[in-house]
């Protein structure tokens, strides 16, 4: 019988999570994925490294991300856009995060349209059991179909109406006409267990305690800015390399 964590396990419970969705606290979503969470590497104090300023005028948390806290060496990364971009934005996400809903089909946008930016999802789920559940079916169709496949599935997750939990992962898994018994097999193993560990331990070290936050250009950008801010910093990196330009 698979162990409490497991895919099978939360499934039987997903129906009762469509009713009375469970919102949990990020210390017990860390747990929840088998992370116990430490202290943070990051330089949590620092609120303007760039001044950012997002489309609603207000200023943007960034700081600077120490440099063996590299998201490239993360696994299980769903990538979107070509390989030798001269950007890559990095997105942590929770597919229960109403931001993140917003911002999904925005920043497909900008990526489809600025072909020397490269976009790699991460998985920071945060906000309930659903979540896991969700992210562990993401990482099966990415181990069984490719990040194309993965990342078709994270747009029309994003798309879909109401709670996102196991159940639902499946539903989706299943209208594109996916195998979802072997992502179920594959959503309960250690293996994805495992890459959900790492990429949750490495948005807790960032202190992303809020979804969406993102990494570029070795900066870390904590909440969604508006799409017209991100745009301005991922045109920033492609003209010096930074996420803001000195003025000259």
């Amino acid at each position: 019988m698979a162990h409490q964590n497991s895919f099978s396990f939360v499934r039987q419970e997903s129906r009762m999570q469509q009713i009375t969705p469970p919102i949990l606290s990020r210390r017990d979503a860390l747990r929840l994925i088998g992370v116990v969470p430490f202290a943070v590497a990051a330089h949590a104090d620092d609120t303007q490294w760039y001044p950012i300023q997002g489309d609603d005028g207000a200023p943007v948390r960034n700081f600077r991300i120490p440099a063996e806290l590299d998201p490239a060496a993360t696994p299980g990364i769903v990538w979107r856009g070509a390989e030798g971009a001269d950007a890559v934005l990095y997105e942590f996400f929770d597919y229960n995060c109403a931001w993140c809903r917003k911002a999904a089909r925005e920043i497909e946008a900008l990526v489809a349209k600025d072909k020397r930016l490269r976009l790699g999802l991460v998985n920071n789920a945060m906000l309930s059991i659903g979540s896991v559940q969700a992210a562990k079916v993401q990482q099966a169709i990415l181990r069984l179909y490719g990040p194309k496949v993965a990342y078709d599935f994270h747009l029309r997750m994003f798309a879909r109406k109401g709670q996102n939990d196991g159940l639902a992962a499946l539903d989706v898994a299943r209208s594109m006409k996916l195998d979802a018994a072997k992502i179920e097999e594959s959503a309960d193993s250690d293996v994805v267990s495992d890459v959900l560990k790492r990429q949750t331990r490495l948005a807790s070290s960032l202190d992303m305690n809020m979804t969406p936050s993102f990494v570029i250009a070795g900066a870390a950008l904590i909440g969604w800015p508006g799409i017209k801010a991100l745009g301005s910093v991922a045109a920033a990196v492609h003209q010096c390399g930074l996420p803001v330009c000195e003025k000259k």
